[in-house]
């Protein structure tokens, strides 16, 4: 199921699927400006295909599909075809319900028990327009008997032209393996330091970033848009993928991920639990995340 809402600034379409937006877009001249990558024409409603999708009760991967906590092992099961891990939590391949939809607000909610992974939680989305801003809210509320390590964050798609400049001031990053795990921990250095506003590297990238400010800005300059990014300081990590053509035959770089998330990779296995937070029963976890229309004018090839 679709819901609409949309103002003179900008228009927005989530779909039950997943819980995920559909499309996001700014409002130009009449027209209508992809901020998430445009989807598929066509009636199936495929979170892969989506502009951006939620990340819950966690978001990437666990290695091995097991992690230890208060002294019980839990084993998570593969939850796609072509990953055998646990991937991105599991809110973004189930149904949502629509809580409430009218004006410029549109709530989703998700009831999860179990399936494959120990986790039993209630989610919640809000997806707000204020004026030129999307405004996203994610919590989740631990349903469980035990406490258990919880996590959010988000997958948004951004479409990837050849001037599109990214923003984002980090302080360490991680390689990764064949698995798509995290290795050595590294300082923010080289073509994957954004601090100052850089362009998107055209090679494989699928790396996830630590000591994040919680702000960032994109800008494509062939299309005179640009956005700033706010999350909350629940956010202080973030990731950037940009998939390859030997990885995917159809992917012609264009579009990358910037993924506002509260923990880092793997984190269940990481001392400390990496940015995880701790629910007992009962208790709840919630974050907001903030993508408004950038009005402010940039000289031809300079950073934001």
């Amino acid at each position: 199921m679709d819901i609409a809402i949309s103002n003179r600034h900008c228009g927005l379409v989530v779909t039950t699927a997943g819980g995920s937006v559909w499309r996001f877009f700014a409002r130009r001249d009449g027209a209508e400006v992809p901020i998430f990558r445009a989807p598929p024409s066509g009636d199936a409603r495929a979170p892969l295909a989506a502009g951006c999708f939620p990340l819950v009760p966690f978001g990437n991967r666990v290695r091995a599909n097991r992690f230890a906590f208060d002294g019980a092992d839990h084993r998570l099961e593969p939850n796609t075809d072509w990953d055998r891990h646990y991937l991105h939590g599991d809110g973004w391949t189930d149904e949502w319900s629509v809580l409430a939809a009218g004006g410029a607000e549109v709530r989703l909610g998700l009831e999860r028990d179990g399936g494959g992974t120990p986790y039993s939680y209630a989610a919640e989305q809000r997806f707000r327009l204020e004026g030129a801003a999307l405004v996203l809210t994610l919590s989740v509320t631990n349903r469980g008997t035990a406490a258990l390590p919880f996590g959010l964050g988000w997958h948004p798609y951004f479409p990837l032209t050849r001037g599109t400049i990214l923003t984002a001031r980090t302080t360490a990053y991680w390689d990764e393996d064949r698995q798509w795990l995290p290795t050595v921990r590294r300082p923010t250095a080289g073509d994957l330091d954004f601090a100052r506003g850089a362009p998107l590297p055209r090679r494989w990238v699928n790396t996830l970033f630590e000591g994040w400010d919680g702000e960032a800005a994109i800008r494509w300059p062939e299309r005179d848009l640009a956005v700033a990014i706010t999350a909350d300081p629940l956010f202080d990590r973030s990731l950037v993928f940009v998939s390859d053509p030997a990885f995917d035959p159809d992917y012609a770089y264009d579009f990358f991920c910037f993924e506002p998330m509260s923990h880092s990779i793997d984190a269940h296995n990481t001392p400390g639990g990496a940015g995880l937070r701790r629910l007992e029963p009962g208790e709840a976890l919630s974050g907001t995340l903030r993508i408004a229309l950038d009005p402010t004018p940039h000289p031809e090839g300079q950073p934001t």
